[in-house]
């Protein structure tokens, strides 16, 4: 968990010491001769594209960090780590499967989840564990989905601010224009320069944002069918006959007895019923 929050942390002060560089540059180049010719740099063409640059800078940052995170996230050695695998394996041979559930709740990952659940279900019957492993499946799978959903919010999100600062500086533009008509071509070409920025640059992230979405997608896919095969491995032939009526996990039962269903009937009934044999 502290993992992914270093990763945010770092990704965001990167980001705003990037901008914050940027806007000083750009300050500086400002306090030039605006006479004398130069081609613009990237961190002058990042700024010259508005307020809406902060806002997609923000977007660029992030998405940098849910495609490093979800990359990592989906990977098999973090989804089913073969370490894991294997020692599963070798429980379920020698029958362990006390010790292959303690295993399974130490060492968290999205395969020993499962296995957890499935494990623990064991002495309640087949329909019971295969609908407790596919439950906790979708839970995985919906966790994987939530962080990769995100780059496609992102995916969307940023042309519209982009839009948004395209109108914005198309509405500076045609105030200039009006303003002071065409003789002052450097102001009005700036508001359009903002205009063309703020597009492109929407664009720029946008484009990059969902293609890792679709690419995690499929890859968080292919983590849960990988899943799936072990599980099938694991449970093939399961003795559930012999397991029946068992409690693994050690957890806390709830259910009882109605507590409308007395114990003294049957007693009572058969003290009444002495005298009549007699």
């Amino acid at each position: 968990m502290n993992s992914p929050r270093r990763l945010l942390s770092t990704c965001l002060l990167l980001g705003f010491l990037f901008i914050g560089s940027a806007a000083v540059m750009a300050e500086e180049t400002g306090k030039k001769d605006p006479k004398a010719g130069h081609s613009k740099t990237l961190l002058e063409t990042l700024v010259e594209g508005g307020w809406v640059m902060f806002p997609i800078g923000i977007m660029s940052i992030l998405t940098v960090y849910l495609a490093t995170d979800g990359v990592m996230r989906t990977s098999i050695r973090k989804t089913a780590p073969p370490a894991f695998e294997t020692e599963v394996k070798r429980l379920f041979q020698a029958g362990d499967y006390v010790g292959a559930y303690a295993f399974c709740r130490d060492n968290k990952s999205p395969l020993t989840n499962v296995l957890r659940v499935g494990i623990s279900l064991l002495g309640d019957g087949k329909t019971m564990v295969e609908e407790g492993m596919v439950s906790e499946m979708h839970k995985e799978s919906a966790s994987f989905g939530t962080q990769i959903n995100y780059l496609s919010v992102i995916g969307v999100v940023t042309p519209m601010i982009g839009l948004l600062g395209t109108v914005t500086g198309m509405i500076k533009a045609f105030s200039t224009l009006g303003s002071s008509g065409i003789g002052d071509p450097s102001s009005l070409s700036g508001a359009i320069g903002e205009v063309l920025v703020a597009t492109a640059s929407g664009l720029v992230i946008a484009i990059p944002a969902f293609g890792m979405f679709y690419f995690l997608r499929s890859r968080s896919t292919s983590a849960m069918h990988h899943i799936q095969d072990v599980i099938n491995q694991l449970f093939r032939k399961m003795p559930y006959d012999v397991l029946a009526g068992v409690h693994i996990s050690g957890e806390e039962i709830y259910a009882n007895v109605p507590n409308w269903v007395s114990y003294e009937e049957p007693a009572a009934e058969e003290s009444a019923a002495e005298p009549a044999a007699a």
